[in-house]
């Protein structure tokens, strides 16, 4: 399910840190029958026994609604649960050795804060999407890099794959990240915290249904 041959536009979803993992695979079905583009799993806290299960459930969960899932700064976890790809951090090993473990058939996104050029590097090791942030303050990342929507349509210009916006985005703030050149918003609380969680995912693929597809 690589990129080049899907042309992804919409809503990232990322799990939140909750405790609870009914809560969580609750949450997460409400939000998958809106058909985000993908969903990432996150969790920095769990011990790995508990993230494994979570990542299974939600691997059968996405699998149901025909979402992908991206598991979030682990490799071996990815690849444990067969998950759709993985998303990586500069601290998360060489993007060469994770393009040749996932093989060509999965997905390899890359954070690039607020560094097209790092951006550009990843694409030429096998990014198949980079993403950029926090766009706005993010209460679970409350000291991360601050980009701007410029860096979107930088990167639009020069990387050749989607782009994706991360870091406090909700639906209020989200329509000029779109403009910039966004492809995909990574979104948790704005999503995961609402009174309606389904109804508020729909709401992003609206935003984007009626947003234009093509940007300058």
């Amino acid at each position: 399910m690589r990129r080049t041959a899907h042309p992804w536009r919409g809503l990232y979803l990322a799990t939140p840190e909750w405790t609870d993992s009914e809560r969580l695979f609750a949450a997460a079905e409400a939000a998958l029958s809106a058909r985000p583009v993908l969903l990432q799993y996150r969790s920095k806290s769990s011990d790995a026994a508990l993230r494994r299960a979570e990542a299974m459930r939600l691997r059968a969960l996405c699998d149901a609604a025909g979402v992908p899932l991206i598991i979030n700064d682990d490799l071996e976890l990815a690849l444990q649960v067969g998950a759709d790809g993985v998303h990586l951090g500069r601290d998360d090993g060489a993007l060469d050795v994770a393009r040749a473990r996932l093989g060509p058939d999965r997905i390899l996104g890359v954070t690039c804060y607020n560094d097209v050029a790092r951006a550009e590097s990843a694409v030429a090791l096998g990014a198949d999407y980079v993403a950029f942030g926090a766009m706005y303050p993010s209460p679970s990342k409350p000291q991360a890099v601050v980009a701007t929507p410029a860096v979107l349509a930088e990167a639009r210009a020069r990387c050749g794959v989607p782009i994706a916006a991360i870091g406090g985005i909700t639906l209020d703030n989200a329509p000029p990240l779109v403009a910039a050149g966004a492809d995909l918003l990574a979104v948790i609380s704005d999503v995961f915290m609402a009174a309606d969680v389904a109804a508020r995912a729909a709401a992003y693929r609206a935003m984007f249904d009626s947003a234009p597809s093509e940007q300058a």
